[in-house]
């Protein structure tokens, strides 16, 4: 018999927002996602989809530049590279309102997180990578970044996508943990003052990687980091195959990898990440996070809660989760058990409100939702063969 706290993993993908699909970036423009045809709403409906398919809700890293209507990035020449020229009459189109619509009506199954206005940061004629921090994770100017944010939110209520964000995904990578170069604050703190919580980046590729002080997450200014690891295909993978394994906690993807050349069959590539995905939520050792919300709170716990087995008890200690209760929210946290006998568990100190069970030949797989744990020092969960 064997306890486990399962890593959680949420799908997040990158570079969602494009109308182009045209890699730009030998003329100053933007790499966008490097395809042969232009997006469509279907592969906004791809996303959902694939939320839908999985029981999860991904996460859309969204640039939004090409949703501009009324050419206000204009006052903004750092976000673009037609600079004070910007027009994007091109873009402007009945499309916006279907995926806008398309967005706003599945909010179960997609969440709209941060990518950047333009992705690159322009300054002349010459784009430099990447929006919010330089090619050595330093961050760009505050005053910038502050304007940038400002012009953000403007684009969501320009095409009525809700609210600003919780979740930021860096633009290229690019960022830096806690203070970079002169700035007395860090980009974290910034992005705290409007109400995001969480950063989603690869630790190979941030600034100050060593100060993360949990390994697979840090706390910077309050702001819960997450290495995203390595993604299983390359960016401009346009409709492949998934393969490999996850050893992180993040699926992370390129829009391009989930699409089809004919955006009429997205839905073939869809199912093979889906065939893909769905076996991690059978695995003791793994399980896909709902949402964002439950992704953090699961994975606190994986990182700083022990669990042990003693006799017919599983003890839960969460004195170590404790110290990082601003993290901790209101979802219930998992904990899978293998067994070769059926069992029914009980507790006196947790409620118990879900219970699945997976049986394979003669070994079972439970999967236990435990709630009301925020605040306790440990707890015991009863366990009896039946």
């Amino acid at each position: 018999m064997k306890v486990t706290l399962p890593r959680p993993i949420q799908i997040v993908i990158d570079d969602v927002g494009w109308w182009s699909g045209e890699d730009g970036h030998t003329r100053q423009e933007p790499y966008r996602t490097g395809i042969n045809r232009n997006h469509v709403p279907a592969d906004y409906q791809a996303i959902v989809e694939l939320g839908e398919k999985l029981g999860v809700r991904p996460q859309a890293a969204t640039i939004l530049c090409e949703w501009d209507r009324e050419n206000i990035l204009r006052n903004l020449p750092t976000s673009t590279w037609m600079r004070e020229k910007w027009d994007n009459s091109n873009w402007v189109g009945p499309w916006l309102d279907e995926a806008a619509a398309i967005i706003r009506d599945n909010q179960n199954h997609y969440e709209l997180t941060m990518h950047g206005v333009g992705h690159e940061y322009w300054e002349g004629k010459n784009a430099t990578r990447a929006e919010w921090a330089d090619s050595f994770g330093t961050m760009r100017p505050l005053d910038q970044v502050e304007l940038h944010l400002d012009y953000y939110e403007k684009l969501l209520e320009q095409n009525q996508l809700g609210p600003f964000p919780t979740s930021f995904v860096p633009t290229a990578f690019l960022h830096g943990f806690g203070l970079t170069g002169a700035h007395k604050t860090s980009m974290a703190a910034v992005i705290k003052k409007r109400g995001m919580n969480y950063i989603n980046t690869p630790f190979y590729n941030m600034y100050n990687a060593e100060g993360a002080q949990y390994g697979l997450f840090g706390i910077d200014d309050g702001i819960l980091t997450v290495d995203r690891g390595k993604d299983l295909l390359d960016w401009d993978v346009f409709g492949g195959k998934p393969s490999g394994i996850l050893t992180g906690s993040t699926c992370g993807l390129h829009w391009p990898n989930m699409l089809h050349a004919d955006p009429s069959r997205n839905s073939e590539i869809v199912d093979g990440w889906v065939k893909h995905l769905a076996p991690y939520n059978d695995k003791p050792e793994t399980l896909l996070a709902r949402n964002s919300s439950s992704f953090r709170n699961q994975l606190v716990h994986h990182v700083c809660t022990k669990v042990a087995l003693h006799e017919n008890k599983i003890n839960i200690d969460f004195l170590e989760t404790n110290k990082l209760q601003d993290q901790l929210n209101e979802n219930p946290l998992t904990i899978k058990i293998e067994s070769k006998r059926k069992l029914t568990f009980t507790s006196d100190d947790v409620t118990l409100t879900d219970s699945e069970i997976l049986k394979e030949k003669d070994n079972y797989l439970y999967t236990l939702e435990i709630e009301s744990v925020n605040g306790l020092e440990k707890a015991v969960v009863n366990f009896v063969a039946s």
